[in-house]
């Protein structure tokens, strides 16, 4: 069976959804494998992070974060708008 071979070109866009902490992050892909939307692409790169291909695709669920297994090699960055600031309630 001949191996398939696909092309990808990534897709300009002004949000950055995932980044990676090149320092922590070791390669292992679990993220790409979890990730529902299909927007990660595995390094071709040995110990590499994924490529992050159509990041105006994310879904921001987070399952890339919780599937990493080293904490804070991988973070989402909400775009601005939907970014809440909770203020308190007063009571009387």
């Amino acid at each position: 069976m001949k191996p398939v071979e696909f092309q990808v070109t990534m897709t300009p866009c002004s949000s950055q959804p995932i980044l990676y902490d090149e320092a922590k992050c070791i390669g292992c892909n679990r993220c790409a494998a979890v990730c529902q939307c299909d927007i990660l692409l595995p390094s071709a790169e040995t110990g590499k992070h994924p490529v992050v291909m159509y990041p105006g695709e994310c879904y921001y669920c987070g399952a890339c974060v919780m599937a990493c297994p080293v904490e804070g090699a991988i973070r989402l960055s909400h775009p601005l708008r939907n970014r809440a600031k909770f203020v308190p309630v007063r009571s009387n």
